[in-house]
């Protein structure tokens, strides 16, 4: 009978002194290209990576490439025992379908495995926690030290953190020899291949523990309440969060614990406004004192400071007070305080009040002003219209 297979070295596209790695470069680069699970319903390619296959199983193995170069493939017919298992009826050598797809397709594709496991019981960070802190405007300003309560994982200190009663071991896992996972075939026919599963025995963590530790029950760590010192620096603004390194949950398997973040919520000042690292204020004035000057006390963060208002100033003028605002959190300087000016209308005059202010009027050429009608009078007129 006629051989209708083309030679193993032209499927993988290599030459006859290939060496082993140029075979399994060679291997990889055509199975990922014709792998059935990149092109779903494609017959072709589907029968390309048997063939792949089904080359790369004589190739690999020096035995069978010693037939197969000195009597071509009836030397390794499957039909007169050369064959083997696997793949599509081929034995797939120590090409692991898993460790060729796992970094191709990012783990798990296709249900080949993906990237190899990492060891359950190597050091492991802790999760951070996060907690809200509330202050007001001025601690905010000044800074302050506040306490708070939480409840975190610590290691035990009983077993310290191995889970196990005292004077005794963990096993390691018989059925995954430490790893925590196990290799499972699936498939059959021409799509047979190996993924990996966490360990039902030991449930993914490698080891077995037969006398657990009486205090964390073979956790290796238990839930304890915490009272937290904390330092709030001054300029803290509303929404900042504060990163305690080291203060969230303890690690697994003596791995660094994580970090307790705090967020910040400040009470708003009824007088002082913020916009970054400035500072805002009104400040409210008498006629007589936006007319002929003032010298004013302004209040700040700081205390009160005096400022001399200068004659004629209108409402609505704003004036800065340099570095009189929020500190900066690093401690880089400090931002400014900007006062506006609200000048407030007299009222309830007394009839002296008023006559000074209608003299005043006709020395500005104003003219004599419409006299106020009494309130009963106002509503005595009312009444006679109706």
């Amino acid at each position: 009978m006629p051989d209708q297979k083309r030679d193993y070295y032209e499927v993988l596209g290599v030459s006859r002194t290939a060496t082993d790695d140029e075979l399994k470069k060679a291997y990889r680069k055509l199975a990922k290209q014709y792998h059935p699970d990149m092109n779903p319903g494609n017959k072709e390619a589907e029968a390309k990576f048997k063939e792949i296959n089904e080359a790369y199983e004589v190739l690999s193995d020096k035995e069978k490439r010693a037939k197969y170069d000195q009597f071509g493939h009836a030397g390794v017919d499957p039909n007169f025992g050369a064959g083997g298992g696997g793949f599509g009826g081929f034995d797939m050598g120590d090409i692991d379908l898993g460790d060729i797809f796992g970094s191709f397709f990012g783990g798990g594709f296709g249900g080949f495995g993906g990237q190899r496991q990492a060891n359950p019981n190597a050091p492991k960070r802790g999760a951070s926690l996060r907690a809200n802190l509330t202050i007001t405007f001025r601690e905010a300003m000044t800074g302050v030290d506040k306490e708070i309560s939480l409840t975190r994982t610590e290691t035990c200190t009983t077993c310290h953190g191995t889970g196990c009663a005292a004077g005794t071991t963990a096993e390691i896992c018989p059925d995954c020899r430490g790893t925590g996972q196990v290799r499972i075939q699936r498939g059959g026919g021409g799509f047979a291949f190996t993924t990996t599963a966490p360990c039902s025995r030991c449930h993914g963590t490698g080891k077995i523990i037969h006398q657990p530790c009486p205090d964390c029950h073979g956790d290796g760590q238990v839930r304890r309440q915490q009272k937290i010192k904390v330092h709030i620096p001054a300029g803290i603004d509303e929404g900042q969060t504060i990163s305690m390194r080291g203060q969230g949950n303890s690690g697994l398997n003596g791995g660094p614990a994580g970090d307790l973040l705090i967020n910040i919520s400040v009470i708003p000042d009824p007088r002082f406004q913020r916009e970054g690292s400035d500072l805002y204020l009104e400040q409210p004035v008498s006629f007589t004192q936006a007319a002929l000057g003032a010298e004013l006390q302004i209040e700040t963060i700081d205390g009160k400071v005096k400022y001399n208002l200068p004659a004629g100033t209108q409402t609505g003028t704003t004036f800065r007070l340099r570095g009189k605002g929020a500190p900066s959190v690093n401690g880089r300087g400090r931002g400014d305080q900007y006062v506006t000016v609200r000048v407030q209308v007299p009222t309830n005059l007394t009839e002296q009040q008023r006559r000074a202010l209608l003299n005043y009027a006709e020395t500005m050429g104003e003219g004599s002003p419409a006299p106020a009608t009494p309130v009963r009078d106002f509503f005595e007129k009312k009444r006679k219209k109706k």
